[in-house]
């Protein structure tokens, strides 16, 4: 059984994406610059990186914008909600003694939300941006997190929506599960899950 359950953030407990692409897409009409919404959500899934650099060498756009886009994301990013069901099982998770851990490229604005919806005192720690790791597919914020809690590696999982997340885990050498909306075929991760729930046989998780 997993005792320690190490999240991500965006769009695995907090469905921010549409938020963020929004956000991305009206900062690019600000600018005069028309992009589709679902093409900019595809991107920023892959990594935000990988979104700027795409538009960054089609545009040209300058640091001013990346700026105005964080402040167009920040004034919205508070509408963003938990998916459904994620409360109840990191609840549950802690109610049976194991462990929920955030590690998120996010600043502490990830931290911030879980409180504002009741999730923080779920979590036994957290790692955002402002901790400075070295991005993810690197292990070493989960290393870390391994050291810093005496975590056996074979009880520990890694969830997250993105590659990143899931190659991250296994270069620390514990489990990752995929959480993903489409037909994958080619993962590295042990578990593929399409909906939140399927998450209860995984982590052994009965009501």
């Amino acid at each position: 059984m997993y005792q320690h359950i190490m999240w991500d953030f965006d769009g695995t407990l907090f469905d921010t994406y549409p938020i963020m692409a929004d956000s991305f897409r009206v900062t690019l009409e600000k600018n005069g610059i028309s992009e589709p919404l679902e093409e900019i959500m595809g991107l920023m899934r892959i990594s935000m990186s990988t979104a700027i650099h795409h538009y960054q060498e089609l545009h040209r756009f300058d640091e001013a914008f990346l700026s105005d886009y964080h402040e167009e994301r920040k004034s919205r990013e508070l509408d963003a909600k938990p998916f459904e069901g994620i409360a109840r099982l990191c609840g549950q998770i802690h109610k049976t003694g194991r462990h929920n851990y955030l590690y998120t490229h996010r600043g502490e604005s990830a931290v911030t939300m879980l409180k504002t919806f009741g999730l923080a005192e779920f979590f036994t720690d957290f790692i955002t941006e402002e901790h400075g790791f070295e991005r993810k597919p690197s292990p070493d914020a989960i290393l870390n997190l391994l050291s810093k809690h005496a975590i056996a590696p074979e009880k520990a999982i890694m969830i997250g929506d993105r590659d990143l997340d899931i190659m991250a885990g296994k270069n620390a050498g514990i489990d990752a599960c995929l959480y993903t909306d489409k037909p994958i075929s080619d993962s590295q991760a042990d578990y593929i899950i399409h909906d939140i729930q399927e998450l209860r046989p995984i982590l052994d998780i009965r009501d």
